[in-house]
């Protein structure tokens, strides 16, 4: 049984209060009464069999039971996630996880700061060694990578941002390492807690990593182009924008720099789809 996980589990027993499922050793849990509502008609026309199975989160309720839920809540064990305060009491924060019965405690020892009720943190979610209780923190270099990440230049990789900084935007790479994205390579909205796919430039000797949101160059400049396309398509064949714009303009319309645009306009030329006038249009 993997507490703070999903686990597929196989249908045990059924009582008044819910339905007992059990594990390949036999561990068993409820998944009480108000959650079978929202199982599948073919999986309650089944429950009576042994071979029936359930896919469901598994954690600790207050008196300490395991339980079983068919909600899935915003991060799972071995996560991090963006999490809202609900409550602060004497034995620490207490986060919205995304379970109607559940809250999760991040104890004042993992506080970088003193949380505050309807504020936002960057949190880890563990099970603490000691309670063996699902818990948070939000103190979490200690749970990162810091030995140097073997990612390839321009792999393509999975980001959480967790901060904005000066220099831009400082992320979590693939749920381990460390990364920096620089605000003068940014071309679109970003917020603390999206999660994002981003591209490698650099691996630090320090581990940490330098990464961009633009794609490689190629299929970044044939998306413009589409782009380009589709407003000359939207607009009567076309468009006030040339590679004599200013880029706050071409930024605000087609979320790229000029340098791309004008690769993109190139690509269109040469592929016979548009005249470049004045004014740019589409070929006929």
């Amino acid at each position: 049984m993997k507490i703070g996980e999903y686990n597929e589990l196989t249908v045990h027993h059924r009582t008044d209060f819910g339905i007992y499922l059990a594990d390949e050793d036999g561990v068993q849990v409820l998944l009480p009464k108000r959650y079978c509502a929202d199982l599948p008609q073919d999986s309650i026309s089944t429950l009576n069999s042994q071979l029936s199975k359930l896919t469901v989160f598994v954690y600790h309720d207050s008196e300490g039971r395991l339980v079983a839920t068919t909600e899935r809540p915003f991060a799972t064990v071995g996560e991090f996630a963006l999490l809202r305060v609900k409550d602060v009491n004497a034995t620490g924060a207490f986060l919205d996880w995304g379970l109607a019965a559940k809250d999760l405690l991040v104890p004042f020892s993992e506080q970088r700061v003193n949380m505050k009720p309807g504020r936002s943190y960057i949190v880890r979610v563990y099970v603490d060694p000691a309670s063996q209780r699902i818990t948070a923190s939000a103190k979490l270099d200690k749970f990162l990578n810091h030995e140097p990440p073997r990612y390839y230049h321009r792999q393509r990789v999975d980001i959480l941002v967790t901060q904005q900084t000066e220099l831009g935007y400082r992320v979590i790479v693939n749920n381990s390492h460390r990364g920096q994205i620089y605000q003068n390579e940014t071309y679109q909205t970003v917020n603390v807690g999206d999660r994002l796919q981003a591209f490698v430039k650099l691996v630090r000797p320090d581990g940490k990593v330098d990464l961009t949101l633009s794609k490689i160059e190629r299929i970044r400049i044939e998306d413009v182009a589409d782009d380009i396309v589709r407003y000359l398509t939207d607009h009567g064949g076309t468009m006030p924008f040339s590679d004599k714009s200013s880029p706050e303009e071409i930024l605000a319309c087609f979320n790229c720099s000029k340098k791309d645009f004008k690769k993109a306009l190139g690509l269109l030329y040469r592929n016979h789809r548009i005249t470049l006038g004045p004014p740019v249009a589409l070929t006929t």
